[in-house]
């Protein structure tokens, strides 16, 4: 029974710890998310490229790069942080968003 028990810990205990950097992992992933919409949303308003920087990196995880890009009548914001734990054990977490310029909506006038 000893050396069974010497063997499974050791395992279960990896096992958990894994168990844990998924859940640390998944919730730096859904900060990123919604750093990414919280920029595209600002960029939408037409706040200038430094605001719009500012306003996802206060949502994202600490040490995030934020991208901010205009495409046509698009914003996209592309957040890009480090997975928790040792040197993100490699890792690198990404999410993007766009939103229409709002320059951009109803270019038409009135008819």
């Amino acid at each position: 029974m000893t050396v069974e028990a010497a063997i499974v810990l050791p395992v279960l205990v990896l096992f958990a710890m894994a168990l844990l950097w998924a859940l640390a992992a998944s919730a730096a992933q859904i900060r990123c998310v919604d750093a990414a919409r919280a920029g595209a949303r600002a960029a939408a308003r037409s706040e200038p490229p430094e605001a719009v920087a500012a306003a996802a990196r206060a949502a994202a995880p600490e040490g995030a790069r934020v991208e901010v890009v205009r495409e046509g009548e698009l914003w996209r914001v592309t957040v890009r942080a480090a997975a928790p734990g040792p040197a993100g054990l490699g890792v690198t977490l990404r999410a993007g968003a766009a939103a229409l310029a709002e320059d951009a909506v109803g270019g038409g006038g009135a008819a």
